[in-house]
């Protein structure tokens, strides 16, 4: 390609960076854009634009996803998990039990999967011994990203870098050739993490209780049908319709039996109490267009639960007093607790709101309040547009609440009940991975084909159900892979890669070559921080390997910064999901980050850059 296409792409790339930083548009919208400008422009041919969809990093990822998903479902790390629980009140012993467990979990699945399953376990903890979940999540984010420097499994930019390095020299990275650089390099953030790290940490103290988060006693209230009610005779459907707005009933009260707004479907009658979550405009709203109308007394969000518990008891005495058949008409007033969760980062939620969701009509939740950035939004609930890492109050039936929760991509926290799943298919998805692994090691077959086959017969057993198996697949980084792949390409093609490693080579002309890969580390590592780390190593792969021909040295070293670097994104909650995943639990704010990221930076450089060097030698 001429100097002109190497111009467009780098104009192509920055336009490109510019809008992954504005984060106006999802990222893999932003990659779609610039795979389809770089067609029109002429520097990808029309029809090479979708190779990168069949590419075998993508049909790797997605099979990881789907193997990682079935580990959740068959109770594998759950069993890990139960016994994280048992570590006692030490915060150091805390620290070093949940970050070094999703470090080693993160080795053998999907970074954000093993995240996922060990929130929930780090903000019981928090809450049982009285700590700030904020010194534990951010540990426990930046463990789960030092974990999957580990293997070739474990991260998005390894199993890049791996391929990438088959592209060019015919033989992959294997499963474990990222152990020896990346176990030494996690092991040095670990103990750097449990000893000095989370002091660097904020003190989020508001977030250790769900009534101190949303502060749910001052906004209970109790409000009484009346004889000229004008709601009298409404369903709750109808009183929702009437108001325009979300305003959650959690309970109707009548001849003293409390039902679940979200099981009460007959029409409210002269004495009905309803127990709603509402603030003064609402209550506003509620007595003009309702004729509802408060009293006096709140009530405390823990009286929900007693009572609920009591009358729970009371029922099933009745019920043992009888020899008979249970009356039918008799109210069940179980499942009236709130539930948190968080937001995941593949939820469908994400810049949705609970209209268009159907929340309470399509899943039979009642959304409460909203929590982000770790203080509760006061605007109406129905405008509120969900974004990634929002802790949500939910009340929904207690038999359906999972389902629910799972479908919408979001993840419970404190109160989770762990399973332990079924024996049988514990031991099955364990089996499945070890065969695929060893089919790797032995090199019967590719990672894309050993893996999509373990992904397959996880399906095909049952392990994982086939809805979950697709739900599992991450379709935004799924595009965003197969959109840049020959976006990077390009970038190669053109010439431009070759352009940026000249400007380091006349930079570093007259020093050791270390200077130069720190430089390139430096450079990967800033790009991690404000993309997706994948789109990092994307754009980086190329660069190192026209500084690897320009030192007329050796591929593999540095190939093997790149993808240390591309996995250091601690500076910021938007460089990686696992970060973002933390923010709203962790009451984080944009610039703490980096307080405790930039000094794990550091060590991460400084232990990566000479081992990269001992097991990957630059003459090798």
């Amino acid at each position: 390609m001429s100097l002109a296409d190497s111009t467009w792409v780098f104009i192509v790339l920055g336009l490109t960076l510019v809008a992954f930083i504005w984060g106006r548009f999802r990222y893999d919208l932003v990659a779609l854009a610039a795979l389809l400008s770089s067609v029109a422009l002429g520097l990808i041919p029309a029809e090479d634009a979708f190779l990168g969809f069949g590419h075998p990093a993508v049909i790797t990822v997605a099979a990881v996803l789907v193997i990682s998903r079935g580990f959740e479902r068959s109770g594998v790390v759950d069993v890990i998990a139960n016994q994280v629980l048992k570590v006692g009140e030490r915060l150091t012993l805390q620290l070093l039990v949940l970050t070094g467990t999703v470090l080693v979990l993160s080795g053998l699945m999907n970074n954000v999967g093993a995240l996922a399953l060990l929130l929930p376990v780090a903000i019981r903890l928090a809450r049982e011994h009285d700590t700030s979940p904020s010194i534990l999540l951010m540990p426990l984010a930046f463990g789960s990203l030092l974990g999957g420097l580990t293997t070739l499994i474990g991260t998005p930019p390894n199993i890049i870098i791996s391929t990438y390095r088959g592209n060019e020299t015919g033989e992959n990275f294997g499963m474990f050739s990222f152990f020896p650089v990346g176990a030494t390099v996690a092991v040095a953030g670990l103990v750097f993490i449990v000893l000095v790290g989370w002091r660097l940490t904020p003190r989020r103290q508001a977030q250790a209780t769900t009534e101190e988060m949303f502060d749910t006693a001052n906004y209970l209230v109790e409000l009484k049908v009346g004889e000229d009610t004008k709601a009298k005779g409404w369903t709750l459907r109808e009183l929702h319709d009437a108001l325009e707005e979300t305003i959650p009933v959690l309970a109707v009260v009548r001849d003293d039996n409390r039902r679940a707004g979200y099981a009460f479907h007959g029409a409210l009658e002269e004495g009905d109490i309803l127990l709603l979550e509402a603030g003064p405009e609402e209550l506003k709203l509620l007595e003009d267009k309702a004729g509802l109308s408060a009293i006096p007394e709140p009530v405390e969000a823990d009286e929900l639960e007693d009572e609920a518990e009591r009358e729970t008891k009371k029922k099933r005495e009745k019920e043992k007093a009888k020899s008979e058949k249970p009356d039918a008409t008799e109210i069940d007033t179980e499942g009236l607790q709130l539930i948190e969760a968080v937001v995941r980062n593949d939820s469908m939620m994400i810049n949705r709101n609970v209209r268009q969701l159907r929340l309470h009509n399509q899943f039979g939740l009642h959304l409460v309040a909203v929590a982000r950035d770790g203080s509760r939004l006061k605007q109406r609930l129905r405008d509120i547009q969900f974004r990634t890492g929002d802790v949500l109050l939910l009340q929904g039936s207690e038999n359906e609440i999972a389902d629910s929760l799972a479908t919408l991509g979001c993840l419970p926290l404190a109160k989770r009940d762990l399973t332990l799943g079924r024996p049988r298919m514990l031991i099955a998805s364990i089996a499945i991975f070890a065969l695929a692994i060893a089919i790797m090691l032995l090199d019967l077959l590719p990672a894309a084909v050993a893996l999509s086959g373990a992904a397959l017969v996880s399906l095909l057993i049952g392990v994982l159900p086939l809805r979950d198996g697709y739900q599992a697949i991450d379709g935004p980084v799924i595009v965003l892979l197969g959109a840049m792949l020959p976006v990077g390409q390009a970038l190669e093609t053109s010439g431009g890669a070759a352009l940026v490693a000249e400007v380091m080579l006349s930079l570093g002309e007259n020093l050791p070559i270390i200077f130069t890969l720190v430089g390139l580390f430096l450079l990967s590592m800033v790009l991690s921080n404000v993309i997706n780390n994948a789109a990092a190593a994307l754009l980086m792969a190329p660069i190192a390997a026209s500084l690897a021909r320009g030192f007329d040295a050796s591929l593999d070293p540095f190939l093997m910064v790149v993808a240390v670097s591309a996995s250091c994104a601690f500076l910021t909650p938007i460089g990686h999901q696992s970060n973002t995943l933390v923010l709203g639990p962790g009451g984080y704010r944009f610039g703490d980050y980096w307080k405790l990221g930039l000094p794990l930076s550091m060590v991460v450089l400084l232990t990566a850059i000479p081992m990269i060097l001992l097991v990957w030698p630059l003459s090798g």
